[in-house]
């Protein structure tokens, strides 16, 4: 191998300069002479061609313009784990004092002489070495572990190790090095390209204490994670992001300590592959943020029945999806242990254009909710949302069927696949009554509006606010206003208005399901808020 060129090369990770790339080919270029290496650019903008010259093909690329050919002095391999850890925390000879010739050492102009100065700055730098816990060597360079057994010697306290966009070019690399830091519980080396096991190896004790590992944007494929798994007995996060996972297996023996795992940016087949990690019996979160999927069903229980699925998600982030039917919402509710939920950027969010409204139909259509797009729900707020829900579908309830006597009350298939929590809101609330749904209109802007004072009288650091407000908008629906734009803590509301023309009399806000109308609020009247 030429100088300057390590033996395994090929398929090795190299930066020249900012950009990353991995080298498939390392030899002569005709007609020139000596040798090259032809890189693969993770930026495809930084290559010229696809791994051919002059109509002979010397390697080949994913994209037509990915490679070019580089000379080996221009390509950085990489340092040592050890090596990168010095330069980064200053503990790197070069970085302590300058030294002399001998055992002398350089202050300004002086030069004096130390017996035994080596040795005691080697020392010096162990010491300080051995107090590192949190490391992290993030675009360090790092490609290789180093030495045997120098990690373990020289760092000992380690836990947590940040050693992302590196060159690291394998798995074998990581463990090389993880299986030198007894008690690893943190690991992130996310952005390097790399190479996994693609079958049943000797599985390594290095991550027996691991508790924390990001692998975004490696590359790494869901049969891939699951061979390395084997590796993680008390893995609690798994991030996965940016990966092109597409299609899931059944974790069967491992992950079974898992709470937390981030798939987002990875574009799944479809919904039904959440079918095949469902039975995570620890999985508290899961992150599916951009991954493509169109719906979520859980075939495994009908109506208002929980599923056996998920048993403890607590949190779920589906932001940034392609889900525009309201049934996989209902579906949402049939998770026994759901209350989080993140569903931003969705089509079905676009089928109500008032967002307090929508906010309201995803409250009452999900029982046990407690946090939506990261904003908590106030007990007051899931009431005025469940009997809203109640009322606005109740003309459509009666007309499927539904009726105020038990006995008769018999709504179609069809009403409870598309409402599936109506008749558990008609226990709890009772039915509604004739007269709720008479006359009832949406709530839209091209009601009349009232301009109104907000004030807080028991707390005068707060700001008078005024806001236009539709006469028709329901009380629970002014307080549901008021949480989020006061950020008022969660206990209950208590809603007056003064009169611009009654100066002195107060009239209380007293019916949540009342419209501002009812009361005669009038613009420029005072809405006063207690707590």
């Amino acid at each position: 191998m030429a100088a300057g060129v390590p033996p395994d090369a090929l398929g090795r990770r190299v930066a020249c300069g900012t950009d990353y790339g991995t080298v498939r080919y390392v030899g002569s270029v005709s007609p020139t002479t000596g040798i090259w290496l032809g890189v693969e650019w993770d930026d495809p903008q930084r290559g010229k061609h696809d791994g051919s010259y002059e109509g002979t093909q010397y390697f080949k690329c994913r994209h037509p313009k990915g490679g070019s050919f580089i000379r080996p002095n221009k390509a950085n391999f990489g340092v040592d784990f050890l090596t990168a850890v010095k330069d980064r925390y200053g503990l790197n000879d070069k970085q302590d004092v300058q030294y002399g010739t001998g055992n002398t050492v350089v202050f300004g102009t002086k030069t004096v002489e130390f017996v035994g100065m080596d040795s005691v700055a080697e020392q010096q730098r162990q010491v300080q070495l051995n107090k590192l816990v949190d490391i992290s060597v993030r675009e360090c360079a790092v490609s290789h572990a180093g030495q045997e057994e120098e990690i373990s010697r020289t760092c000992a306290n380690m836990r947590h190790i940040n050693l992302s966009k590196n060159l690291i070019s394998s798995w074998e690399t990581v463990i090389a090095i993880a299986s030198q830091v007894q008690n690893l519980e943190t690991l992130n080396v996310s952005e390097n390209k790399m190479r996994f096991p693609s079958t049943s190896t000797f599985i390594s004790s290095a991550f027996s204490n691991l508790k924390i590992l990001a692998l975004n944007q490696t590359e790494i494929t869901w049969t891939e994670v699951l061979l390395c798994a084997q590796g993680w007995p008390v893995l609690e996060e798994l991030y996965l992001s940016s990966n092109n996972i597409t299609v899931l297996e059944r974790p069967d023996t491992v992950l079974k300590t898992l709470k937390l795992l981030d798939l987002s940016d990875n574009q799944l087949l479809d919904g039904n592959q959440l079918h095949l990690i469902a039975q995570l019996p620890r999985l508290e979160q899961l992150i599916l943020r951009n991954t493509g999927i169109s719906s979520i069903h859980f075939p495994d229980a009908g109506f208002g029945c929980k599923t056996k699925m998920f048993p403890s998600l607590k949190r779920l982030a589906i932001n940034d999806n392609k889900i525009s039917q309201w049934s996989s919402i209902n579906e949402l509710d049939k998770l026994p242990s759901l209350r989080a939920l993140q569903c931003n950027n969705n089509p079905f969010m676009d089928t109500e254009k008032n967002p307090e409204t929508l906010i309201q139909l995803i409250i009452a259509k999900i029982s046990q909710l407690e946090v939506l797009n990261n904003c908590e729900i106030l007990p007051a707020e899931r009431r005025g949302a469940e009997l809203d829900y109640r009322k606005i579908f109740g003309k459509d309830w009666l007309e499927a069927g539904g009726h105020w006597n038990p006995e008769k009350n018999k709504p179609s298939e069809e009403f409870l696949a598309a409402h599936p929590r109506y008749t558990a809101l008609c226990l709890k609330y009772g039915a509604p009554e004739e007269g709720e749904l008479k006359g009832q209109q949406p709530l839209t802007l091209k009601n009349q509006l009232l301009t109104l004072t907000i004030k807080c009288p028991e707390k005068p650091e707060q700001k008078p606010v005024e806001k236009k407000l539709p006469e028709s908008m329901t009380i629970q629906k002014v307080k549901g206003l008021l949480y989020r734009l006061l950020k008022i803590p969660g206990s209950e509301l208590k809603l007056s208005y003064e009169s611009s023309k009654l100066e002195g009399k107060e009239v209380e806000l007293d019916n949540d399901l009342k419209p501002l109308q009812f009361y005669s609020i009038e613009s420029g009247d005072c809405v006063l808020v207690r707590w």
